[in-house]
């Protein structure tokens, strides 16, 4: 696996766990609601820009997003 592939997973998995603790849901909980609602999409689309910003930037856009499309957490 390439570095940046490693870099990309491992910054996923921070950021679901990050998303899980802003919203008093377990990590699987977290990933279920983002893959649901189009989060992870967002984020495997637009890593480029968003593994730069931090992580509550971050969460916040995702929550954004997820909310967009039809998600209840805001």
């Amino acid at each position: 696996m390439a570095r940046e592939e490693r870099n990309k997973i491992g910054f996923v998995v921070a950021l679901i766990s990050e998303f899980a603790l802003r919203f008093g849901i377990t990590p699987r909980q977290a990933y279920a609601y983002m893959k649901r609602f189009k989060g992870l999409d967002h984020l495997h689309e637009h890593y480029g820009v968003l593994h730069t910003q931090s992580f509550p930037d971050t969460v916040e856009a995702l929550a954004q997003v997820c909310h967009n499309n039809g998600g209840l957490l805001a």
